[in-house]
């Protein structure tokens, strides 16, 4: 009874109008990567996701777009959640997916393993979302690209040790690859694949 009313309960409260706010939030932040962006709208996905990932997923998914989410998430009241918030289908297999959701302290897989589009149809690829600890207090890093003044800095604590290496070799197919978006509690930051990352000194 519990996970019944989980998947009923914490979409956005007016759906139309949320679902444009946090659009154009979304759409901000990948033209400028590196910017912060919060989520304002009241919207409680079920744990273990967080409010920011919860609230791109009900604003990016439908049922035109298959979702990949994490083992743990998939044992969770998310998958009911999703469908009826959404009516989108979850899919096992990571290259079919049009969006994959990953919650914090969990291993998050090779980036290589989704979608990456084609030279045709770059934008047939994943966009995956990745929660952290934090989009602060961990390794400073470096952001230089399109959308970017000069620089921009963000420090996410909670990214794999392999990140900046698979970034590089995802930065490296362009236009193919897989865009990023961290988020951590109601805060999220695109990444997309178009932006060079590198290590700063602490």
């Amino acid at each position: 009874m519990l996970e019944h009313t989980e998947s009923l309960d914490g979409g956005f409260p007016d759906a139309v109008t949320h679902a444009q706010e946090i659009f154009r939030a979304v759409m901000g932040s990948m033209a400028r990567p590196g910017t912060v962006g919060l989520v304002e709208v009241a919207v409680a996905p079920p744990a273990p996701l967080g409010i920011a990932a919860g609230a791109l997923l009900l604003t990016l998914c439908d049922h035109d777009t298959p979702i990949w989410v994490s083992s743990t998430l998939a044992k969770s009241a998310l998958p009911a959640w999703i469908g009826f918030h959404t009516c989108a289908s979850l899919t096992s297999d990571k290259s079919d997916a049009r969006f994959a959701f990953v919650e914090a302290g969990t291993p998050v897989p090779s980036l290589t393993q989704f979608a990456l589009g084609t030279q045709e149809y770059p934008d047939r690829s994943t966009t995956l979302v990745i929660e952290v600890a934090a989009l602060e207090g961990g390794q400073p890093l470096h952001l230089t690209g399109p959308g970017i003044r000069d620089t921009a800095k963000i420090a996410p604590k909670g990214l794999p040790e392999t990140f900046l290496r698979q970034w590089s070799d995802n930065r490296g197919i362009f236009p193919r690859g897989v865009d990023v978006i961290l988020t951590s509690g109601r805060r999220f930051a695109a990444l997309p694949r178009t932006t060079k990352i590198r290590e700063m000194e602490a």
